[in-house]
């Protein structure tokens, strides 16, 4: 950690960009001025603190949801198969039965029944 001395009014740079001034001192506190860019964050250490616990909160949810939809595709995908496979079985099955001969259509019908003649 570097330590600098400043009075009111004076300076620090930190590279070419961000520039920290000592605008006030009052007893044990000091005020600060930060010039920086904008796309520099510039926050409190307690504010970061509570940005980066949002964070890795909002990384375990995502990551909690993610592995959640993997379950589910995983799931889902078990299922096809189980599905493909009993139907593989069955059409395996049906194909394995012997088939009905198929009778001309004489056959199939009934016979006259035959009349009795008497004597």
């Amino acid at each position: 950690m570097l330590v600098l001395s400043r009075q009111r009014d004076e300076s620090i740079m930190i590279g070419d960009d961000v520039e920290i001034i000592i605008v006030d001192i009052r007893g044990h506190k000091v005020r600060l001025g930060i010039t920086a860019p904008r796309e520099i964050p510039v926050h409190r250490r307690e504010v970061y603190d509570a940005i980066q616990r949002e964070k890795r909160e909002k990384e375990k949810e995502a990551k909690a949801e993610e592995e959640v939809k993997v379950e589910k595709e995983v799931k889902v995908k078990k299922e096809v198969k189980a599905k493909k496979e009993a139907k593989a079985k069955k059409e395996v099955k049906v194909k394995k039965e012997p088939k009905a001969e198929k009778l001309p259509a004489e056959q199939l019908q009934p016979e006259p029944e035959k009349q009795h003649q008497h004597q």
